[in-house]
């Protein structure tokens, strides 16, 4: 993971804590994927992909979430609450974008992406 990634996700679990998320895991990896944050809210279990970006020169930061990366992130969840028997009412899968502007950084929380 490259430095602008890691600090995207640092921010990401800041801000999600910051608005009463309990962070369960963070860079879960298995043979089927990996998820860069797993939440929960409530009885809502959340799957969170991170994508930081410097500018949108090659593209909003959601734009490299493709069908392929959906179906990776999908697998890899369930596998992860399979394993983990964590019980939950409700899943949702997220995507967060952030942005470096000069030397701040700008959080897009999107719900429900894919």
């Amino acid at each position: 993971m490259n430095v602008l990634g890691k600090i995207g996700e640092d921010i990401a679990t800041r801000y999600l804590e910051k608005m009463n998320y309990k962070i369960i895991k963070r860079n879960y990896r298995s043979r089927r994927g990996e998820i860069d944050i797993i939440a929960s809210y409530g009885n809502v279990i959340v799957i969170i992909e991170v994508k930081s970006r410097r500018n949108n020169k090659y593209g909003y930061p959601i734009d490299a979430v493709n069908n392929i990366k959906v179906h990776r992130i999908k697998e890899c969840a369930k596998y992860f609450l399979y394993k983990e028997k964590i019980s939950f009412d409700e899943i949702r899968f997220d995507v967060m974008e952030i942005y470096q502007i000069n030397k701040h950084y700008v959080v897009n929380h999107i719900k429900n992406a894919f």
